[in-house]
């Protein structure tokens, strides 16, 4: 294996970066904006004709559209191109107050179904509306809000990525670059997928699911994970199965609790972020003590090293488990939202319907 994933490897693709300013990422056409005129390219998109008056003086060339303006209610384009290429680098940055009220989706081939629907604070393992270090390598956030992912993601014929605004009110200054190589796919690569799941407060006695109708081949590839708990004490005995190819009552990966799953021991009782496993106590800053009731943890875990395979079906769940009296387990009825990641051949089985913003808002 080469180290660096395969740097030294001369390769015949190019490089191409969309952003506001080259919505299309089109080669020798970045930072080409007019102060005051809208490019005919950003209308055939459909984007918003927003732009910085702060060069108005210097011109073209100097950041005369770097950044969008996202309408109440709205559907906007940022990825539109055709391939085979491979994305390979995603950065956005917006107020983190709009978390949960923008819905990112891609799509790959002309599907007409999204092979990813995430709140974009959930994608990059930020759930609770602020942003937190995230020192993983697939996703990385950074100060003051700089959400990165690195999940590669190849296409064969179109990639169309989307973002929607729920909010009634208009979302300023939404800034974003996607990376991108044209060049062949490999027959045997998979297409990226990602999905959203809540459970507020998760049923007495039951599992939170975190992804169901997975069919095809594939590997499963990481779980973030913001969880609120409504009791105190340690609310994180449950165990994560994933029931693979054809398992019924009985799975066939099973874990031995929650924070284990998560890289940790012993109820974490301290945050920290790696290259595949993390977690973070967001509310412990505001003078909260951990585990406690009202506590908000974030917790991830990427299977880059260790990905859950599976040729024809999968489910991942988890459980919720605390603690009652003399010792005894106590199924938890916390308020539990889960982000699935993973890789298969298409088409996709059905993602349950997006929830509405009532119900993804974080009060």
């Amino acid at each position: 294996m080469n180290q660096f994933f395969g740097i030294t490897k001369l390769r015949e693709g190019r490089t191409r970066l969309i952003t506001a300013e080259n919505v299309y990422g089109e080669k020798g056409r970045g930072g080409m904006a007019v102060p005051g005129e809208v490019q005919p390219e950003v209308e055939r998109i459909g984007q918003q004709a927003s732009m910085s008056r702060a060069s108005r003086e210097l011109g073209r060339t100097y950041k005369v559209r770097a950044s969008i303006d996202l309408a109440p209610g709205s559907v906007t384009t940022l990825m539109d191109v055709d391939g085979p290429a491979t994305i390979t680098h995603i950065w956005i940055t917006v107020d983190p107050q709009s978390y949960r009220d923008i819905i990112l989706r891609m799509y790959w081939d002309g599907e007409e179904t999204p092979s990813v629907e995430v709140p974009l604070g959930d994608f990059f393992c930020c759930g609770w509306k602020k942003w937190k270090p995230v020192n993983a390598i697939p996703i990385n956030v950074n100060p003051s809000g700089g959400l990165n992912c690195f999940f590669p993601m190849p296409f064969r014929e179109h990639a169309r990525i989307t973002v929607e605004n729920l909010s009634p009110k208009e979302r300023e200054g939404f800034f974003y670059a996607i990376s991108h190589e044209l060049g062949e796919v490999e027959a045997e690569e998979g297409y990226f997928h990602a999905q959203f799941r809540r459970s507020n407060p998760l049923e007495y006695g039951k599992d939170h699911v975190i992804v169901d109708g997975v069919k095809g081949r594939g590997h499963y590839v990481g779980t973030y994970i913001s969880w609120q708990q409504n009791n105190d004490d340690w609310w994180g005995e449950g165990e994560v199965k994933a029931y693979i190819d054809g398992d019924k009552d009985f799975p066939t990966y099973c874990g031995t609790g929650t924070e284990d799953y998560f890289g940790g021991a012993w109820c974490f009782l301290q945050n920290f972020s790696a290259p595949f496993l993390g977690y973070c106590d967001t509310t412990a800053e505001e003078g909260h003590k951990t585990n406690t009731t009202g506590n908000r943890h974030s917790m991830y875990r990427f299977h880059i090293m260790d990905p859950i395979r599976f040729q024809e079906d999968l489910k991942v769940t988890i459980q919720a488990l605390g603690w009652r009296s003399e010792g005894r387990f106590l199924p938890l009825r916390d308020d539990i939202s889960s982000v699935a990641y993973w890789y298969q051949a298409e088409p996709h089985g059905a993602f349950p319907e997006c929830k509405s913003r009532n119900e993804l808002e974080i009060i």
